[in-house]
């Protein structure tokens, strides 16, 4: 897979730009998460090693191998605008800052991401430093009140956590409707490559389920694109139609 033309990161921007420019997606809000994409640990290849570039981590009592898939996903529509990428041992706020659009004024996340407004990054820079950043506590950490008390302290955070959840619907959509469980390339530019055809792809079926998208085909069942409620109309690969012709019925006009 040849990565220097970046058509796949191209492709990303111009299906984001027009759910921008239709009303799909509004600048305002940002959830911010990452995932870990599994890499093969095999060392049958002829370098006899597994992936440099990739790494191994700790997720609870288990350990994993391969690289992290950090998302920012708008806040109002949950469709994901950027996407980066690192191996599986950083850190999911070490990528934060780059999640951020120029437009937010609110960021959602787990807490992970606790202790970001401390961040060097965030306090060098001037409409960082002045977002709500709206971060997940750690259960242990809020305090316990008497059965007849209202805890507003859950309730604060169950309304976080009511936004934040838009986030787990991407991953959910790349690994279980597209598969990406692993990693299919060796490096992460590769990988990355990957990520943003199917992040592209995937924000079209996201899309699909909310509005309802049918795949219109000209004449002769040439020229696939995909209309949305008569508001979208996208002009896809033919290797994207063959692809989202799984999820969406295909009818000629």
């Amino acid at each position: 897979m040849r990565t220097a033309h970046g058509l796949n990161k191209l492709f990303f921007e111009v299906i984001n730009r027009v759910l921008v420019e239709t009303g799909h997606m509004l600048k305002g809000g940002t959830i911010v998460d990452a995932t870990i994409i599994n890499a093969p640990g095999s060392t049958k290849n002829a370098e006899k090693a597994r992936d440099p570039e990739m790494h191994q981590t700790k997720k609870g009592n288990e350990w994993r191998f391969g690289m992290k898939c950090h998302i920012g996903v708008d806040a109002h529509s949950g469709l994901w605008h950027t996407i980066a990428v690192t191996a599986a041992n950083a850190h999911d706020i070490t990528q934060a800052a780059n999640l951020i659009r120029k437009e937010d004024e609110a960021v959602y996340g787990d807490s992970a991401y606790l202790g970001i407004q401390k961040r060097s990054e965030v306090t060098s820079d001037a409409h960082l430093s002045s977002i709500d950043y709206r971060i997940n506590r750690r259960p242990g950490s809020l305090a316990r009140v008497s059965d007849k008390a209202i805890d507003w302290e859950r309730h604060i955070e169950y309304l976080k956590s009511s936004v934040r959840c838009k986030v787990e619907h991407a991953f959910r959509i790349i690994k279980c409707q597209f598969g990406c469980r692993k990693t299919v390339y060796r490096g992460l530019r590769k990988n990355e490559n990957r990520l943003y055809a199917m992040f592209a792809c995937a924000n079209l079926y996201a899309l699909a389920r909310v509005e309802g998208i049918s795949l219109l085909l000209g004449k002769g069942g040439t020229a696939p694109f995909y209309k949305v409620r008569g508001s979208l109309s996208v002009k896809i690969a033919p290797a994207t139609s063959c692809l989202l012709g799984r999820f969406c019925p295909a009818r000629s006009t």
